[in-house]
C-alpha cells in the first residue's frame, strides 16, 4: 500500500532582510509547486531532501545544501522525514548571488554564523551587530563550492528505467552489461550515455545512490550492518570504506556530529 501523502503550505512571508527557518518534515510530505520574489538556501540537518526545482530533481544529504535563486518554481517530496534550516533572502540582498539553483557545499564560516542566528532563536536579524553578521553569510554563499546537482536525473529513454529500477531497489547489484542486454543496447552505449546525461559513470551514480539511502537508514537506528545489506553491500567493512569515500568520516561518527 501506498503510504499516504501530507501536503504543508509553502511560506508566504516576504523578508525584509533575511528570514531563518527550522523545520522539521514527516514522511510523506509534500510542498505544492510555487515561486517567490525571494531567494531560499535550504540547509540539510538530518535525511535527505528530495525536491524539484526549474524541472530538475534534486537530492540532498545532510550537511549540503539546496540553493533557490528568486523566482524559480520549485516542489518536494520526501519519503522518509528530514529536518532543514532554511533561510529565506530577500530580493535586494539576492543581487549578486548564484542566478542559477544548485547543491552547495557551505563553508564551515556559514555553518557556524547559521548554527549561532539558530541557536539564538533568529528570526530575522534586528541589530546592526546581527546584520553585519548576516552579510558575512550571504558573502559565504558566494564562496560555497558548488555542484549542479549531488545525484542527477534524466529521462534518456535508456538511462531513466535503470535509474528508477536502482530508486526503488539500491541494493541491486546487476552490472551495467547485464542492464544494457535487458534494454537492448550494448554496455559501452551505456557507459556513455551516463557520462553525457549525467556527468559521471554507473559505478559512481549508484555508489551516491546508496550513501543517501544509507543516511536515512541509519538516522532511523539501523546498524551498520544492517544498513551495509540494505544497500547492497556484502560486509560492513566494505559500505564502511565506501560510506568513508564520499563523506570523509564513518557512519558512527556522522551519526554522533548530527
Amino acid at each position: 500500500m501506498t503510504p499516504e501523502r501530507s501536503f504543508s503550505q509553502p511560506p508566504t512571508q516576504a523578508p525584509k532582510t533575511l528570514l531563518f527557518r527550522d523545520e522539521t518534515i514527516s514522511a510523506n510530505t509534500e510542498y505544492a509547486e510555487h515561486c517567490h520574489n525571494w531567494s531560499q538556501i535550504i540547509c540539510i540537518k538530518s535525511g535527505v531532501m528530495s525536491m524539484t526545482v526549474a524541472g530538475q530533481r534534486y537530492l540532498a544529504p545532510s550537511e549540503l545544501a539546496i540553493w533557490i535563486p528568486a523566482g524559480i518554481k520549485h516542489s518536494s517530496h520526501n519519503r522518509k522525514s528530514t529536518r532543514f534550516c532554511a533561510l529565506d533572502i530577500s530580493a535586494e540582498l539576492s543581487l549578486g548571488l548564484p542566478v542559477e539553483p544548485c547543491i552547495l557545499t557551505p563553508t564551515p564560516i556559514f555553518n557556524a554564523i547559521a548554527d549561532d542566528c539558530f541557536a539564538r532563536n533568529m528570526h530575522e536579524p534586528q541589530t546592526e551587530a546581527d546584520l553585519r553578521l548576516c552579510q558575512v553569510l550571504l558573502d559565504q554563499i558566494l564562496l560555497s563550492p558548488c555542484q549542479s546537482n549531488y545525484l542527477p536525473g534524466s529521462e534518456d529513454k535508456l538511462l531513466a528505467p535503470i535509474l528508477e529500477a536502482l530508486e526503488k531497489e539500491p541494493a541491486n547489484n546487476m552490472p551495467l552489461a547485464q542492464w544494457a542486454s535487458q534494454i537492448y543496447t550494448t554496455e559501452r552505449t551505456l557507459a556513455r550515455r551516463f557520462q553525457q546525461q549525467l556527468g559521471m559513470g554507473f559505478s559512481e551514480w549508484r555508489q551516491r545512490l546508496r550513501f543517501l539511502y544509507a543516511i536515512s537508514l541509519l538516522e532511523q537506528g539501523k546498524t551498520v550492518q544492517q544498513v551495509a545489506l540494505d544497500v547492497g553491500y556484502s560486509s560492513s567493512s566494505a559500505f564502511i570504506a565506501m560510506f568513508v569515500q564520499l563523506s570523509g568520516t564513518t557512519p558512527q561518527r556522522y551519526l554522533q556530529q548530527k
